[in-house]
């Protein structure tokens, strides 16, 4: 993840419609004497077995797990729910030959959503390449993918991205190519939470996994003062205007809240005398922010994020 750290601090020396603002991120961890536990799956929302079923769903959940925000009745619960829900009535639901047969419809019916979803062809589509792979290269099992990576996160997110494109989370910005891997580190941070960091959720690496950049998190980071946004920027992000997949703007709000909470988390460190992981501050601010209806986010077509 070194690259994803890298190539965020690149971005964030060299932004100009988001500031990441020193003095505010001092502020708020002033105020924090340690990171509020927040339970993994604290709405409880997702499926758990403890076995390879979960690694299965919680692939193909991250695999779909993507801009919900143009549909205002969707939100990442119904799908983690929807997908809950349909392998807990056929336990095969995600075997990886059925995987590459799912049509849009299909998907729908799985959710039980009533209308098409956004970027629904992406999304099936992504759930073809998913059950394709995994039925090429590890006998149709996440949990083969997982067992892989010899308990390393950093091996998990490359093996991820090597073998499924649409996982290969990285833009160009100003001429340097920048990596933010948001999902696939997202599948070995679900892992690691619904596992407890024991068995197929056991990395003697989870240290190295960043924030997942998102349009939750820059826009919490904004609302504690850690964020500053060009007038333009903000005005855009008021009106409900889109921004476009791979421009300066969204380039810089994701990298820049990936280097803000690495800065947050160094200094929490230093305080607490503990080691904090980027995972526990995402799932912090990223719970905090599904909490407060009124929250203004940049709204970007993608499959990313």
């Amino acid at each position: 993840m070194d690259d994803v750290r890298a190539s965020s601090a690149w971005v964030a020396t060299r932004s100009s419609h988001v500031v990441v603002d020193s003095e505010g991120i001092e502020k708020v961890v002033e105020t924090i004497d340690s990171i509020p536990k927040v339970e993994w799956d604290f709405e409880g929302i997702h499926y758990f077995d403890n076995g390879p079923l979960t690694a299965q769903y919680l692939f193909v959940l991250d695999a779909l797990n993507f801009c919900f925000w143009p549909d205002k009745d969707l939100s990442y619960d119904h799908l983690a729910s929807g997908l809950k829900a349909a392998l807990q009535n056929d336990k095969s639901a995600f075997d990886a030959d059925r995987l590459q047969k799912y049509t849009g419809p299909d998907l729908r019916e799985l959710l039980k959503w009533p209308r098409p979803l956004p970027l629904e062809d992406e999304r099936v589509r992504l759930l073809h390449e998913v059950g394709f792979e995994l039925e090429r290269s590890f006998e149709g099992k996440a949990s083969n993918l997982v067992e892989s990576c010899g308990k390393s996160a950093i091996k998990l997110v490359a093996l991820v991205a090597r073998h499924f494109p649409g996982f290969r989370d990285h833009s160009v910005y100003k001429g340097h190519q920048v990596f933010l891997y948001k999902r696939a580190q997202i599948f070995a941070a679900d892992l690691w939470g619904a596992f407890r960091g024991q068995g197929y959720g056991e990395f003697n690496d989870i240290g190295s996994i960043t924030i997942m950049a998102d349009y939750i998190v820059p826009a919490v980071l904004r609302q504690l003062g850690i964020l500053k946004y060009s007038p333009t920027l903000a005005s855009t992000i008021e009106a409900k205007g889109e921004i476009g997949p791979g421009t300066e703007e969204e380039v810089e709000l994701r990298a820049c809240s990936v280097y803000a909470v690495e800065k947050m988390r160094e200094l929490i460190s230093v305080k607490s005398g503990k080691q904090v992981l980027s995972v526990e501050l995402d799932l912090w601010l990223w719970s905090s922010g599904v909490q407060c209806p009124s929250l203004q986010h940049h709204r970007t077509l993608s499959v990313y994020y």
